[in-house]
């Protein structure tokens, strides 16, 4: 609703920075008298914005918490009392400062637990604001005498202001509120709530007392990072000054409330709560669909105040039974929506007080902001990670004579996709193109130009580029780009038939190589110039001699950010001497990105790339097969069973078929039904061990079904009771993340006298 002249007229005068002298005299006789005369627990004033558009609170006279229940600011509008009064010229009564619910027989429905009545201020044509007053729900509310006083005070304000106006004084709301206290509102049972809250005696003690917890909570959740931080601030700030015996958080999703985090006592509360659909009628669901705190009402507990009526003061309501506790669900809304709910349960009855019911409202208007803006941060995590995923080569290339894994990690800190990259190449002349870079920046560029990158390397490679002239290339196809990102990058071709390698670098860590005897040295080449700068120059490289049993390492810089000694730490993590077999690659990978590097995470995205030379013996080559399952093909279980009973069985290893098959079948039909993705299967026999390996997109471990530590904390993860099958049959097993998704892997033991050891047959 727009103003008229008259209305525009009186907000010319200067900015509403603060109240003059004269406006806030005038403004606080009207709260007080309006506060003591209604009995009211909070009385404000509202004026108009200078431009006309909102109403905003000027002054507030009262108590906590009522204090705080007030909007701020609103439109001309709004369904609020306030707002009804001024558009319509009389006193308006609403029953929710906030906004209006539908009514739920037996129970309090209302966010706020207080009546709002408001009187226009208005006089000779100019339009000023309205005066609002608050009761606690359950009183006699507003008949006509108490309607009536309502007009008389706002009538009287009416005429103060606009004198005021014709003065030239500015009738206008302050940029902020200015709140006095009312003395009748001071010693009211809003301001002093039953309960464990300040000293009793003292007038107001209580009130203040109990919004220390909503200050505290606010300051604990701007820090929340994670819903872990989020249940620890509920714990500390609703549960323990309510002095519930248990406490759950849980969000609405998808049709269904999912369990957060709890605290306390909470076994049962979880079961019932976690994975419930919204078409129920239980009170957890009522309160979401409804967006009410559920308390239910008895009319016989009613707070005496003096000089009242037996009956007549504010309700004090009770927690309704529900099964064997009793419980309070409290909706936690993020802006108008309910985004989940705060489950609050005891042993016994307890009663709470309108004051106590309005904190509680107020705690969980802060949890659900912080509710939405972590989940907002874990699925921009989400997003990177799978930007990230899709960018990195979905399997290594296997390669007769050399073993290769990888990991990538994104920044712990960020929650931007990063740049980081590895790839294995072959190349004509039958050597292995070992690549790492690393793109600067972690914004949707810097991906971009990081799979520009890799597709552009992984080309010139497959052409027969030597290391140095395949970076040259690169660096003249990122110009040509226009991108103004920079990227490092390490190549190293390796021969697999005599253990040449070359290295050649783009401004890029060299690599490392840790030897047989547990000798770690780095492979030095030139250090060039990073990618994408103008005229490079001419890019060279050095070669090496890497003998069998080594390891190459390649990582990026993100890897050993915090760390003085790069050949120090993968001495330490590769343990004493000794050739390093599979199992013992990827544990090497699991222990070298294990660490994050300090209390506040990683800070850049690592990628790692980890080689074992097995040299040119054939002897020492495994025989391999390969297998790849499309995503949903329900013949994949039995593909992949067959797949392992004829390659065994062509290798000579009938004897152990049935066990690989049963650990295979059950690895893969986990990747199918829970990855959603292709599956890829993977059979590598070594003269003393058997490796199997399964891979899929998806980063979720998997977990023995009875290995689960609570109901909601494996709900995504992979789990069944066949995996104690895997557990009991293998030798050793575990899962390795490698950016794309994860590798389950096993390794069994061979007899002497087992199978062909002939070459590899696929």
């Amino acid at each position: 609703m727009s103003g008229s002249r008259s209305d525009r007229g009186a907000h010319e005068s200067g900015p509403a920075g603060t109240l003059g002298e004269e406006l806030a005299a005038a403004l606080h006789d009207a709260v007080r008298e309006a506060a003591e005369r209604l009995e009211a627990v909070t009385a404000a004033v509202y004026l108009l914005s200078p431009e006309g558009a909102e109403l905003r609170i000027a002054m507030i006279g009262g108590g906590p918490p009522s204090v705080f229940t007030l909007p701020g600011r609103m439109p001309l509008d709004a369904p609020y009392a306030s707002a009804r009064a001024l558009a319509g010229g009389e006193v308006a009564v609403l029953a929710d400062p906030d906004a209006p619910r539908a009514h739920i027989p037996g129970c309090t429905v209302y966010p706020y637990p207080y009546l709002a009545a408001a009187a226009p201020l208005t006089a000779a044509g100019v339009r000023f604001g309205s005066l609002t007053v608050l009761r606690p729900e359950g009183t006699d509310g507003y008949g006509p005498g108490r309607r009536a006083e309502l007009a008389r005070i706002a009538g009287r304000l009416s005429t103060a202001l606009t004198a005021l106006h014709r003065r030239g004084v500015p009738v206008v709301s302050p940029n902020l509120p200015v709140l006095v206290p009312v003395r009748g509102a001071e010693s009211s049972a809003d301001a002093d709530p039953a309960g464990p809250w300040g000293t009793p005696g003292v007038a107001g003690s209580a009130g203040r007392s109990l919004m220390f917890p909503l200050q505290r909570l606010a300051d604990l959740l701007n820090q929340a990072t994670t819903m872990d931080h989020v249940t620890a601030a509920a714990r500390f700030c609703v549960m323990a000054p309510f002095q519930a015996r248990a406490m759950v958080l849980s969000c609405v999703a998808e049709g269904r409330m999912w369990v957060l985090g709890h605290s306390g006592d909470t076994a049962g509360l979880v079961r019932e709560l976690h994975g419930s659909g919204l078409h129920t009628g239980t009170p957890a669901v009522r309160a979401v669909r409804g967006n009410t705190l559920l308390i239910a009402d008895d009319p016989g507990r009613r707070a005496s105040r003096p000089g009242t009526e037996p009956g007549t003061g504010p309700v004090t309501a009770h927690l309704p039974l529900v099964g064997s506790r009793h419980v309070v669900d409290v909706p936690v809304s993020g802006g108008r929506h309910v985004v989940g709910l705060c489950t609050l349960a005891y042993g016994g009855p307890r009663s709470f007080s309108p004051a106590e019911r309005a904190v509680l409202t107020m705690m969980a208007g802060l949890l659900g902001s912080a509710v939405e803006r972590v989940e907002l941060n874990a699925k921009r995590q989400a997003l990177a990670e799978g930007i990230q995923k899709r960018l990195l080569p979905p399997a290594l290339v296997e390669v007769p004579g050399l073993a290769t894994t990888a990991r990538y990690q994104p920044a712990t800190a960020t929650a931007e996709v990063g740049g980081d990259w590895y790839d294995v190449i072959r190349m004509p002349d039958d050597r292995v193109a070992l690549v790492i870079g690393d793109v600067e920046g972690h914004t949707m560029e810097s991906a971009a130009a990081m799979g520009q990158l890799r597709t552009a390397v992984a080309a010139y490679a497959s052409e027969g580029h030597g290391p140095a002239a395949l970076l040259q290339r690169t660096a003249g196809l990122l110009a040509r780009l226009g991108t103004e990102s920079l990227a490092t990058c390490c190549v190293v071709a390796l021969d697999p038939e005599d253990g040449t390698a070359e290295v050649a670098l783009a401004g890029h860590p060299a690599p490392l190589l840790r030897l047989p005897d547990g000798t770690v040295r780095t492979l030095d080449a030139p250090a060039n110039v990073p990618l994408g700068l103008p005229d490079p120059g001419v890019y060279r490289a050095r070669e090496h001699t890497v003998e069998p049993g080594s390891v190459l390492v390649l990582y990026s810089d993100g890897l050993f950010e915090a760390r003085e000694d790069e050949a120090v730490t993968l001495a330490g993590a590769a343990g004493p001497a000794g050739d390093l077999a599979d199992a013992g690659l990827e544990d090497l990978a699991d222990r070298l990105l294990g660490g994050a590097p300090g209390p506040r995470g990683r800070r850049d995205d690592a990628a790692l790339l980890l080689a074992r030379y097995e040299g040119p013996d054939t002897g020492r080559v495994p025989r391999t097969g390969h297998l790849s399952i499309q995503r949903r093909d329900l013949r994949g279980v039995r593909q992949a069973r067959e797949f392992v009973h004829d390659r065994l069985c062509g290798w000579g290893l009938a004897d152990l078929s049935d066990d690989v098959e049963l650990v295979t079948s059950e690895i893969v039909t986990n990747a199918l039904v829970h990855a959603g993705s292709d599956v890829d299967v993977r059979l590598r026999v070594y003269a003393d061990r058997l490796r199997l390996e399964v891979r899929d997109s998806a980063s979720d471990p998997p977990v023995p079904a009875l290995y689960s530590l609570s109901a909601e904390g494996c709900a995504r993860a992979e789990h069944g009771r066949g995996l104690f099958l895997v557990d009991a049959l293998a030798d050793t097993w575990n899962t390795s993340p490698n950016g794309r998704g994860k590798t389950v892997w096993l390794e069994m033991d061979i007899p002497a006298d087992a199978g062909d050891p002939g070459r590899s047959v696929e």
